[in-house]
Parts: structure tokens; sequence; C-alpha cells
């Protein structure tokens, strides 16, 4: 059987991989293969390509490089990592794909929606989501979020989370516009919720989405007094 390819959009902060691990565990405790993975990255040389990308080394050259660069890390993952786990009938589970690009790339029109498709159908194929949740929150609270987060692992700031609450407020536009155009794969989430009620969402819509695929859960059994 192949697996089932889901993916989370949104912009920082938006708390994808927090639901990512606890959507995998529940997964996993169903008796279901799963594999976890981000973008830019996921694959070795993908992983590379993130670097270059996050330090902000490709800014300089524009916005199709940068495009073409996210292109090619996006191949190498597909092929190296996530086309191989749906093979083996994995649910494969991944933080950013395709919309990201069509989102950050093509937020301030210097990229053709025309050219971004194109990339996109020439580098995912037919490999394309069977869900993606889209985890909404206000810019500025994402950004309160993101901080947070780099202060607790002493991290920087990457090339993305450094741009102003303009851009990051347009960027959750763009992922609403997504959203609405694709209502039958995207469903969208209010990542404002509490962490709990957010994972509940999510695993409704899973098991909603996936029931033909999702092994019975096993009965509690009650110990009996004796």
């Amino acid at each position: 059987m192949s697996g089932r390819f889901i993916t989370f959009e949104g912009g920082e902060g938006a708390g994808k991989s927090t639901q990512i691990d606890r959507l995998a565990r529940r997964l996993e405790a169903r008796g279901i293969a799963v594999v976890t993975t981000r973008e830019p990255g996921g694959s070795d040389r993908a992983e590379r390509i993130r670097g270059a990308l996050l330090r902000g080394g490709a800014k300089s050259l524009g916005h199709l490089a940068e495009a073409l660069l996210f292109s090619a890390a996006r191949l190498d993952h597909l092929d190296s990592k996530i086309r191989p786990a749906l093979a083996d009938g994995a649910f494969v589970l991944s933080d950013r794909f395709a919309d990201s690009t069509r989102a950050y790339q093509g937020l301030d029109g210097s990229l053709e929606p025309g050219l971004i498709a194109s990339l996109e159908r020439v580098v995912v194929g037919a490999t394309k989501p069977d869900l993606t949740f889209i985890l909404d929150v206000p810019a500025e609270l994402g950004l309160s979020r993101a901080a947070a987060r780099r202060e607790a692992k002493a991290e920087g700031v990457d090339r993305f989370e450094a741009e102003d609450i303009a851009f990051h407020e347009r960027l959750r536009q763009a992922f609403l516009a997504i959203g609405r155009k694709e209502p039958e794969r995207c469903l969208l989430i209010d990542a404002r919720e509490h962490a709990d009620a957010v994972e509940e969402r999510i695993w409704a819509a899973v098991e909603a989405r996936f029931a033909a695929d999702l092994p019975a859960e096993e009965p509690v059994r009650k110990a009996h007094a004796g």
C-alpha cells in the first residue's frame, strides 16, 4: 500500500514542528510507520542548501535564484526521502513543502505565479500532499513565539525571520489565499488556540480523511477485581 503525504504550512511561530511531533506519536500508536521531515532540507544535500538559504547567502541573487535553490533542495528531498517512504507505505509528515515556495517566493510579485507553478510541476510531479494543514496565527504573535524559541535554543535569526512585520503579515495572507484556493486539500487551523486543542483538530481531520488506512484503536482492557 502506498503511504500518505501530509504537509504543515504557515508563518513563523505557528507551531508546525510541535504538531508534527504530536501527530507522529498518535499515528505510531496506531501501528502506522511515520517519517517526519522538513523543508528546506530533509536529505543530506538538501540540508546543505538549507544552510545557505537560511543564512541569507542567496538573498542578494534575487527571488528567482532562491526559488531555484529551493526547487533543487526539494528535488533531492523527494528522491532521497519522501518518495521511498511513501512507496514503503509510511505516512510522511513534512514541515513545509511546495506551498511555502508559492507563499515566500511569490510574495511580492517578483516571480510570476506561472513560473512558480512550472517549477512545481517539474519538481513535484505527481507527489502532491494528500492533506495540508495551514496553521494560521497573527504575524506579531507568531514572531514573538519564534523569538522565545530562539532564545530557549540560543539560536540566531534566520534570513526569513529577520524580515519586517509587514512581510510576515503579507505571508500570512498568502497562506490563507492558498487555503481558499484549494479547500479540498488544505485545512485551515487557528493556531492561536492551545496546542492541545490544535492537536485534537488535526487528529480529527486525519481520522476522517484516512479512516481506511488507520488500524482500529486497541480497546482499553479494564482490570477485574477478584
